[in-house]
């Protein structure tokens, strides 16, 4: 079986609380894009994972396909082994949340490979358990997100025919980092309303985690500016960064950006 985990941008991000958990409470819009990894699993005589692409860091018992199996056996314990391969074209610490969608698409992928007939509200609950954006790619749709992330509400947008270009620097910004420049606070205005009307996005709609970052990485804030520049509707960091997206209105020209830039536009389907 084969599938094609994506990406995921931010539409505003809030960090409104610190949680005693250590979690913070946020509020955001998480849209799919269509930058995908490619994710393979079989039936086999002998557990393995095996990746091309990207190169994956960490140890092999941190990673998230193979955290989704060992979750699914403390429930199901006669699951048979699999074969696992991965190729990685999400950049990952990039706010894309490529690592997640692999995780979630690993259980829904499993799901079906098994015949477990979970239905999704269950498989959210899997996927919570692996990290906070994992639910969204359950559903794979537009979700307002609250909570640490995982409490997630349907959205309509219609973005459908308009397109979505990413760069990311190849900066790594780590969770930590990211929310060191955080002081939480409630949103200034309110998010559903601001997404019903794309007139108001540029304005309104906000990354917290820009007003620490930025100042920090202005290369990071310069591509936010260029992207305006070519036409974007709409630009933000997506995530705790480093990847900028911009949003248009018709195909936009990526042009005379560095060679060492990762670099992706797509049509969205919405």
């Amino acid at each position: 079986m084969i599938q094609f985990p994506n990406a995921k941008v931010n539409l505003g991000l809030h960090i409104t609380k610190k949680r005693k958990d250590g979690y913070h409470d946020i509020e955001t819009c998480m849209i799919p894009v269509p930058l995908c990894d490619a994710l393979e699993i079989s039936t086999a005589n002998k557990t393995s994972f095996t990746g091309t692409g990207l190169a994956i860091p960490g140890k092999e018992k941190d990673n998230i396909i193979l955290k989704a199996l060992k979750l699914l056996r403390k429930d199901f314990n006669e699951l048979p082994h699999i074969k696992i391969h991965l190729h990685k074209a999400i950049p990952m610490g990039a706010g894309l949340g490529g690592g997640s969608a692999d995780g979630a698409f690993a259980i829904k992928m499993m799901n079906s490979l098994f015949d477990l007939h979970l239905e999704d509200w269950f498989l959210e609950d899997y996927a919570a358990q692996l990290g906070s954006d994992c639910p969204l790619f359950i559903e794979n749709t537009p979700k307002i997100a609250t909570g640490r992330g995982e409490i997630l509400e349907p959205i309509k947008l219609d973005l459908a025919g308009c397109w979505i270009a990413l760069v990311n620097p190849k900066i790594h910004i780590g969770t930590k980092e990211a929310y060191a420049g955080i002081s939480p606070k409630q949103p200034v205005y309110d998010l559903k309303k601001t997404l019903a009307d794309r007139t108001l996005w540029k304005e309104q709609l906000k990354n917290d985690f820009e007003e620490s970052i930025f100042p920090k990485y202005p290369e990071i804030a310069s591509i936010k500016e260029k992207l305006y520049e070519q036409g974007a509707f709409y630009s933000a960091m997506s995530g705790s960064g480093s990847t900028i997206f911009g949003l248009f209105e018709k195909e936009p020209v990526l042009e005379d950006w560095p060679n060492d830039y990762f670099t992706f536009k797509g049509e969205l389907q919405f």
